[in-house]
């Protein structure tokens, strides 16, 4: 068996149709050997056969291309007929029917789609055969198609297989990840974040105050972080944004306490806030909880230093809204054009903007909810909307 064609020999073997394509051959032109070759300019490699004639070749055989016929057909793209070699003027005196002792031959090249030259369908035997004519000349060319389609429908399928355990394989690397996310990051936060609230409630210098302050900030980030990247690889799997929607009479109280936990952890940035929720809510107060924070979060990232940031939540018969305002320049058309893509950031050297997913996790969150959310940004800062119809 030749190694270097293996592939190639395997995959003629795949085609089920090929047996009976040789059978078929055999019997409506009554020659006696019939083969699919894979031929380049360099060899010729039997693929699969029928033989009647006992010419022994078996797949994997190699042939002296040189001695063949079929490196013409190679060269040529186009079919060679013989019915009766010893008195064809072409081919009387060519060295080849003489060495395979054959008086018929026919070969029709066998093409890929991508316009690859693969081989040939070939059958030969000692005595002459009516050949040239349309019919059989038809008959071996559909054939050579058949064979061409089904290799590269095999090919299909082997690209398709391999592209599915390798999106499986990813699956489960997602999985792994989205399990130490959970895990062994949120929970040594969630030691960090005790640990430092109970150190603030000792009297402290204020050297110590101030580092309390970064680490508090710190750990704010990096569980925000956390939860956003949680949220997009779960999207990324197919789970998507999930909600467990309730009417939270205390829905108030939990916003209000985003911005005060975002306002601990800068508390040199100046927040003006205004809460009226006069109505009930149908939502994942949670998830709402998420989105405020992200939107604010970019909103104290991205504002002048020393401007404020605004928080507006309101109610009002059918909707409710969220508006978050900050003031500094006007951010670019290109940047407000993937404003809530993923891995979008305004300024790609800033470190402090974290990943880039917390806009676009709000904007899933919003959708969740059958809700919008917007941005507009001019001289006056940057506005970000949320708006939900109040009771889903």
């Amino acid at each position: 068996m030749n190694e270097q064609f293996l592939g190639d020999i395997e995959a003629v073997g795949r085609v089920k149709a090929v047996p009976t394509i040789l059978d078929v051959i055999c019997r409506t032109t009554g020659m006696g050997f019939a083969a699919v070759a894979r031929v380049t300019d360099t060899a010729w490699i039997t693929c699969q056969t029928l033989d009647h004639t006992h010419l022994g070749l078996k797949p994997g055989d190699a042939l002296d291309l040189k001695t063949t016929l079929c490196h013409e057909v190679e060269r040529r793209r186009e079919p060679i007929v013989i019915n009766h070699a010893s008195s064809d003027p072409h081919y009387c005196d060519h060295p080849t029917p003489r060495t395979y002792r054959f008086e018929s031959y026919i070969s029709v090249p066998i093409i890929r789609e991508n316009g690859e030259f693969f081989g040939t369908l070939c059958a030969l035997d000692p005595e002459p055969a009516k050949l040239d004519n349309p019919e059989t000349v038809a008959m071996f060319a559909l054939f050579a198609d058949l064979i061409a389609t089904q290799l590269d429908a095999d090919e299909r399928l082997a690209l398709a297989t391999a592209n599915l355990l390798d999106e499986r394989r990813v699956a489960q690397l997602r999985e792994q990840f989205i399990a130490v996310l959970g895990h062994d990051l949120r929970n040594p936060l969630a030691s960090i974040d005790s640990g430092m609230k109970m150190i603030r409630r000792e009297p402290l210098n204020e050297r110590a105050q101030y580092i309390a302050t970064l680490v508090n900030g710190s750990v704010f980030r990096m569980r925000s972080l956390v939860d956003n990247i949680l949220d997009f690889a779960r999207g990324r799997l197919g789970g998507g944004i999930t909600l467990q929607k309730t009417v939270d009479e205390d829905l108030e109280t939990t916003l209000g306490q985003v911005i005060q936990e975002l306002q601990s952890a800068h508390p040199d940035q100046a927040i003006d806030k205004r809460i009226d929720i006069g109505a009930p809510v149908l939502c994942d107060s949670l998830r709402i909880g998420q989105l405020l924070s992200n939107l604010l979060g970019n909103a104290v990232t991205h504002g002048a230093r020393g401007g404020v940031v605004s928080v507006d939540i309101a109610t009002t018969q059918e909707f409710f809204t969220i508006r978050v305002r900050n003031s500094g320049k006007p951010m670019s058309d290109d940047a407000m054009k993937n404003i809530f893509q993923p891995f979008a950031r305004g300024d790609a050297t800033n470190t402090q903007q974290g990943l880039g997913l917390g806009l676009f996790i709000s904007s899933e969150i919003a959708k969740a909810h059958d809700g919008t959310l917007d941005a507009v940004s001019d001289d006056e800062g940057t506005r970000m909307t949320f708006k939900m119809p109040r009771m889903g």
